[in-house]
């Protein structure tokens, strides 16, 4: 399945966000493909985050992360990033953009 999610940087933190994420931890990383995930990727406009990311299934997805202390302490440092952040409790699992047209 597809997922797209929409957060906001805050706008005095892009650049310290942009490092965070050429840093990203190898076992952050690697628990996201564990949990099923095939790609994740983000684009920036201004202080908008547009993600798109394959996975089997996002609910659980979440829930394999969510008790994982790489990612309680990764989600500590974005948190002290982002204006708008996604839910990535297993709750928040329904937190994706609607899909409103595809190419067919």
């Amino acid at each position: 399945m597809r997922v797209a999610l929409h957060t906001r940087v805050r706008a005095d933190r892009v650049d310290a966000y942009e490092a965070a994420h050429r840093e990203v931890p190898g076992e952050l990383t690697d628990a996201i493909r564990a949990a099923g995930a095939t790609s994740w990727t983000i684009w920036r406009s201004g202080a908008d985050l547009f993600h798109v990311l394959e996975c089997e299934d996002y609910a659980r997805l979440l829930a394999e992360l969510e008790k994982l202390p790489v990612n309680t302490v990764w989600q500590a440092r974005m948190a002290e990033l982002l204006e708008v952040a996604h839910d990535y409790s297993a709750a928040g699992a329904g937190a994706g953009l609607p899909v409103v047209w595809e190419l067919p």
